[in-house]
C-alpha cells in the first residue's frame, strides 16, 4: 500500500505529496526537522522531539503553524494511517513557497509533512562486532555560523564528512569543531570511556543535543556510572579503552576503529554492550 503522507493539515497519498519547487527549504535548505522513531506502535520521546524542533524553527525566526498538541497528533494520525509498529518519523517544516531570492518574509506560510515509514538501521553484524570510522577533514560548522544545535534542513556540512567516510568505505566520520575539538559523528553523538569513566563532548563544542545522547547520560547515572561532558581531542579517541556512538536510528553502536588504530581488544566493550542494553530495555518498555 501506499504511504500516507501529513502535509500542512492533512493526509495524502504518497503520489499527491507535493511541494513547489519554489520552496525555499528546497531552493536554500531553509527549514528544520526532527528524526523520531517508533516502538512497538508508541511514538518515542514526542515531548523531547518536539521541543528541540520548536526550539531550532525559533533559533532561525521560523514560525510553524500549529501548535504543539497539533503537532503531536498530526504525528500519531501519520504513524496510526500508516500502521507503522517499530519504524521511522520525518516531521519536516519548511520556510514555504516565495519567491526566488534569499528573502525568506517572501514566503507567506510555512510547508509541514510528516512521513511515517520503516527504517534502515546497520546490520545486527555491526553491532557484535563494532564499526571502523575516520576523522574527516571537514569541520564542524562554526557556532557563529549556524549554531550546529539547530536541527536544519541544511545539513551539507555533515554530508561532506560523510562522503569522506564513503570514500573509504566506513560508515561513519568523527566531526571536529573549529578549535579541534571533538564536536560529533555525522549523524550521531559520540561517547568514550577511559578508566572506568564515560566522556562525551558538551553541546558547546558542536554537538546536536541528542536525545539519545540525554537518555544514555541518564541512564548511565542511575547505573551509577560517572558521565563528564568535557572537550575531547583526537588523541582521546585514539587511546580510549571504548568508544560509542549513540542516534535516533543507531541507538547505541560501538566503534572499534578510529582512522587505523583499535580500540581496546577490538571488540564492543562492557560499558558499551551495557548501555545498549539498557538502551534497548528503556526504548521497548518505557516508550511514550
Amino acid at each position: 500500500m501506499a504511504l500516507k503522507i501529513w502535509l500542512d493539515d492533512k493526509l495524502v497519498d504518497e503520489a499527491d505529496a507535493k511541494i513547489s519547487v519554489f520552496d525555499h527549504g528546497l531552493l536554500y535548505g531553509d527549514g528544520v526537522f526532527e528524526g523520531i522513531r517508533v516502538y512497538s506502535s508508541r511514538v518515542f520521546e514526542m515531548e523531547a522531539h518536539i521541543k528541540r524542533l520548536c526550539e531550532s524553527a525559533k533559533a532561525i525566526r521560523l514560525e510553524i503553524p500549529m501548535k504543539r498538541d497539533e503537532l503531536i497528533k498530526a504525528v500519531e494520525k501519520t504513524v496510526e494511517a500508516n500502521g507503522v509498529i517499530d519504524g521511522y518519523i520525518r516531521l519536516v517544516i519548511t520556510r514555504g513557497t516565495g519567491s526566488l531570492g534569499l528573502n525568506p518574509f517572501t514566503c507567506e506560510n510555512s510547508t509541514i509533512f510528516i512521513i511515517a515509514d520503516n527504517i534502515q538501521l546497520y546490520p545486527e553484524e555491526l553491532y557484535e562486532k563494532g564499526m571502523k570510522v575516520i576523522s574527516a577533514t571537514t569541520v564542524r560548522n562554526h557556532p557563529l555560523a549556524i549554531p550546529p544545535q539547530v536541527k536544519s534542513l541544511n545539513y551539507l556540512n555533515n554530508i561532506l564528512a560523510k562522503i569522506e567516510a564513503l570514500d573509504v568505505n566506513v560508515p561513519e566520520a568523527i566531526m571536529y569543531n573549529h578549535e579541534g575539538y571533538v564536536a560529533e559523528a555525522t549523524g550521531d553523538n559520540v561517547f568514550i570511556v577511559k578508566d572506568g569513566v564515560i566522556y562525551t563532548p558538551p553541546v558547546e563544542a558542536g554537538a546536536l543535543s541528542g536525545i539519545t545522547r540525554g537518555i544514555v547520560i541518564r541512564l548511565a547515572g542511575e547505573a551509577k556510572l560517572k558521565v563528564v561532558e568535557k572537550n575531547l581531542t583526537r588523541f582521546d579517541l585514539y587511546v580510549c579503552d571504548e568508544f560509542f556512538l549513540t542516534g535516533t536510528a543507531a541507538e547505541v553502536i560501538g566503534v572499534v576503529e578510529i582512522d587505523g588504530r583499535i580500540i581496546g581488544d577490538g571488540r564492543p566493550g562492557a560499558y558499551t554492550c551495557l548501555m545498549r542494553k539498557k538502551f534497548f530495555k528503556y526504548a521497548h518498555g518505557k516508550s511514550k
